[in-house]
């Protein structure tokens, strides 16, 4: 499928974001490490912590990526912070208000992904994209939505409870829009976004499946 716009445009488009937002990018980690600590050492905050930490971070996605910087060059983009400011909202309503997911790291199948995917979105994610010559300021840092996608099903899949397939449609659809960039702009570490979308959402639904059983 032919984009809107160009290779370059693109790039100076997250050099424009980059640039703008310094330094929150560093606030972005370490609130999202600050998540991971709780997932292994839940507090009585962790779970309201953790999904405000989502909620924000697809808001600010949505409104301040997608609507104000990349709907210059792609009008797309308005459909794209619209869905990312819905599944903020999500996050904000039954994660944070209502508190219905607690999280906790367990050493099984479901907990080990989540840790890879905390790690791939966190380490190598970057690490790989300056390997590859996506050097700072023209890359995707933490708090856009790719990075951000991959992250959001680390933490998912390491909710205690059953997680509704209405939170996790707009990641798993993001993953396969956002699988487009690793395509046409030879944005490689992206592939690991694909990966996390459908693996995380079979590994979702299939703990979903086992909790509702033990219940």
């Amino acid at each position: 499928m032919e984009v809107p716009f160009t290779t370059k445009e693109f790039l100076d488009t997250l050099k424009a974001y980059n640039e703008s937002v310094f330094p929150l990018q560093i606030f972005f980690n370490l609130i999202a490490f600050y998540s991971i600590y709780l997932i292994f050492k839940p507090k009585p905050y962790s779970g309201k912590f953790i999904s405000g930490t989502l909620a924000f971070l697809w808001l600010w996605i949505g409104i301040v990526y997608h609507l104000i910087f990349f709907t210059v060059i792609n009008k797309a983009a308005y459909f794209f912070g619209a869905i990312f400011i819905v599944q903020g909202i999500l996050f904000f309503i039954f994660g944070l208000l209502k508190n219905r997911f607690p999280f906790s790291y367990q050493k099984d199948l479901y907990g080990i992904t989540g840790l890879v995917f905390f790690t791939y979105a966190l380490i190598i994610y970057p690490i790989l994209g300056h390997l590859l010559g996506h050097q700072y300021p023209y890359s995707p840092t933490f708090g856009l939505p790719c990075p951000t996608t991959i992250f959001t099903f680390g933490v998912l899949l390491l909710s205690v409870k059953r997680i509704p397939f209405y939170i996790i449609l707009i990641p798993l659809i993001w993953s396969i829009i956002g699988f487009g960039a690793a395509l046409n702009f030879s944005i490689y570490e992206d592939f690991g976004l694909l990966v996390a979308g459908i693996i995380g959402t079979i590994l979702i639904v299939m703990k979903n499946r086992k909790l509702l059983k033990n219940k």
